[in-house]
């Protein structure tokens, strides 16, 4: 894979511009690798996709919706009942600086 774009050079300026540091070998692994990601690629962009429709997902959704409904469960007085500390209808809590 000499012909490769990814070559153990670009490899390691990819590395050094990520602020890693890779050995000769790990260039040359991860050049190999990235070299065969790049041609699945290439192969699956040759694939006719003519007269195919474009899919958001692999598989169907069915989106479920509902009428909004406001509902209130508890007063405001009910809600800080049990707060440790409270200032009228308000949860006191200790200042932030």
């Amino acid at each position: 894979m000499s012909d490769s774009k990814f070559n153990k050079d670009v490899i390691q300026k990819i590395a050094n511009l990520a602020r890693l540091q890779l050995t000769p070998e790990q260039a040359n692994e991860f050049s190999e690798q990235l070299s065969k990601i790049i041609l699945h690629f290439d192969e699956i962009s040759s694939i006719n996709t003519e007269g195919v429709e474009p899919l958001i997902t692999p598989s169907e959704i069915e989106y479920t919706l509902r009428e909004d409904s406001v509902k209130q469960n508890f007063h405001a007085e009910e809600m800080v009942a049990n707060a440790p500390d409270k200032q009228g209808n308000l949860f006191k809590v200790p200042p932030v600086v």
